[in-house]
This record gives C-alpha cells, sequence and structure tokens, in this order.
C-alpha cells in the first residue's frame, strides 16, 4: 500500500536512509530536521503516517506527537535513540502506535511502518456496535461515544476497548490485550497499561468512571457494573 510518510529527524544520514528505504517500497516522502518545520508539513501535507524522532532541536518529538494527536489520529512511529523504557511507555500513552530504537536495521522499520498502515488502513470485516452502559462503540466507522459525546481515543486505544468490549464483562489478560491492539509489535506488555491508562482518563472525564477496570493479578475488563 502506497502512502504519504513524513520523516522527522534532525540527522540528514538517517532521513537519507529512511527516505531511500520508504521510496523504495512504493511510499512518497516529506522531510523535516526540526519539530516547527515538522508540524507545518503535517498541516499542509496532512501524511499518512510520521516516523518521528524524539530527540529534535527546539520543538521536541514529544511536543510534535501531543499537536498531532491533538488534531487527529494519524499513526505515528517513534524513532529514537532512547532505549529506556519509560521513554518508550511515555511515548505510547501520548499516542504513538509503535516505536523503534536507534541504532535500528531500515527493513525493521519499513516492516513496522507497513504493519502501522495495515492497522490503520484496514476495516473490520464484520463491523459492530459494541454497547456497554452508557458506552457505545462503532467499529465500523471507528468511533466510540460515551453519553452520546464522541471520545477522541487513539487508534489503539479504541482497539484495545473494541476488544475488551466484544465480550462485555471478561476479564482480558495484557498479552491478549497486547496482542489484539498492537499484532505486529514487539512492544512489552506493559504499553497495555500505558494506553489503557490514557483510555481511562478519557472515559473518567467523559462521565464513564468505573467501566474501565483493573482485575489484579490478570488485567482488564469493560462491565458496567
Amino acid at each position: 500500500m502506497s502512502a504519504l510518510v513524513l520523516v522527522v529527524e534532525d540527522e540528514p544520514q538517517i532521513a537519507g536512509v529512511l527516505e531511500a528505504y520508504l521510496k523504495q517500497e512504493g511510499h512518497r516522502v516529506e522531510k523535516a530536521a526540526d519539530g516547527k518545520s515538522a508540524l507545518a508539513l503535517y498541516r499542509a501535507a496532512r501524511p499518512d503516517l510520521l516516523l518521528l524522532d524524539l530527540m529534535l532541536p527546539g520543538l521536541s518529538g514529544m511536543d510534535v506527537l501531543r499537536a498531532v494527536r491533538a488534531d487527529g489520529q494519524t499513526p505515528v512511529i517513534l524513532v529514537t535513540a532512547r532505549a529506556e523504557e519509560t521513554d518508550q511507555v511515555l511515548g505510547l500513552e501520548f499516542g504513538a502506535d509503535d516505536y523503534v530504537v536507534k541504532p535500528f536495521r531500515p527493513r525493521e522499520v519499513m516492516a513496522r511502518v507497513k504493519a502501522v498502515l495495515r492497522r490503520s488502513q484496514a476495516g473490520s470485516e464484520t463491523p459492530q456496535v459494541y454497547r456497554i452502559g452508557p458506552l457505545e462503540i462503532d467499529t465500523g466507522a471507528v468511533l466510540a461515544r460515551l453519553h452520546g459525546a464522541a471520545l477522541a481515543l487513539t487508534p489503539a486505544e479504541f482497539r484495545l476497548l473494541a476488544h475488551m468490549a466484544s465480550t462485555p464483562g471478561r476479564a482480558f489478560t495484557r498479552a491478549e490485550l497486547l496482542s489484539a491492539a498492537l499484532p505486529d509489535s514487539d512492544a512489552l506488555e506493559r504499553v497495555v497499561d500505558a494506553h489503557l491508562a490514557s483510555a481511562r482518563r478519557k472515559l473518567e472525564a467523559a462521565g464513564g468512571a468505573g467501566l474501565l477496570q483493573t482485575v489484579r493479578g490478570v488485567g482488564y475488563r469493560l462491565s458496567e457494573d
């Protein structure tokens, strides 16, 4: 699948390698070397995916990610030298879809790009509308509503809640939820905690306290009880 990819990277050599591999895969590429330019290009070009470095001059990659998420649900893959798990989890909690750590193999990045684009562009084979109390999840429209108002969920948050909504009251393990939300990623299971912590805050802010429940020693469930 061909896509427009915005590469946000301040090291010209790395940006050039990513551009070459992306074009070899049939994608179109825009490049930005700092956060301010990245946001300007994002708003002008409306790319299908961002490859985003965290360590940028001026406006940080995390600031760019926040701005992109405040605007919409464009998929974002973090490409960063920060190998610490806390940085990876923080980025995912802020709405990134996946991450790769420098030094990386370009083919590994291309595999992540393919997987994230496939998840973001593929529609549900059999759209469903799930209702749990005041929460409604429409997999066909990729839309979640609480008390009739749309929730601004990231793609991963939506997939996690939709998976749990398919069987209300059932406790899902982190491994099951990771497989459902990021099936092509090698991300750690604790990233599920980060995504669902963010989803829980959004649910509670919209009047849905208690819908998303932690099951001690197991994982999570959606329940109106």
